[in-house]
């Protein structure tokens, strides 16, 4: 249902195979857990988790954000696990080949109400403390240059 609004979003946004850099905004109702590979296990709490990534190679954003978005049959990446237990409510994107995450990683973790959930979350590849971030309520997001996929209040925030 949401999943469908941001995938038809997705494709009339970002046509073409351009590389970039994205934030996921996903939410959980439920106390779980889930083993994230090697990482550990996350303890998923009710709130709000913003994962920040890149999608540099072929496929760039539509591939990766396609991906995200549907639940996915082969867990590959860390986000991949928590997908399966968290529903995207929004998605963040800004072209180009810099390698922006780390600064949105930053940017996440000095935000007001921010922690990480598990440390190494989504940056294994780097020297960034995690790229999941955890929020008990639908955080305002600044990140300079990007566009919103599409808006939060499709879930009754009424922030865009």
């Amino acid at each position: 249902m949401l999943d469908d609004l941001l995938s038809s979003s997705l494709e009339a946004r970002i046509a073409s195979p351009i590389p970039g850099t994205y934030a996921l905004v996903l939410q959980s109702r439920a106390d779980t857990s889930v083993q994230i590979g090697r990482c550990g296990t996350l303890l998923i709490q009710p709130g709000f988790y913003v994962y920040v990534g890149s999608a540099l190679g072929p496929g760039g954003l539509r591939a990766r954000l396609t991906h995200h978005l549907r639940q996915p049959a082969r867990l590959h990446w860390h986000i991949d696990h928590l997908r399966r237990r968290a529903t995207v409510v929004a998605a963040w994107y800004r072209f180009g080949r810099a390698r922006r995450e780390h600064t949105w990683a930053k940017l996440l973790r000095d935000t007001t109400g921010s922690s990480i959930p598990l440390p190494g979350f989504g940056s294994s590849d780097c020297k960034c403390p995690s790229h999941l971030f955890y929020f008990s309520t639908l955080p305002i997001l600044h990140l300079r240059g990007a566009e919103l996929l599409d808006t939060a209040d499709l879930i009754g925030s009424g922030t865009s």
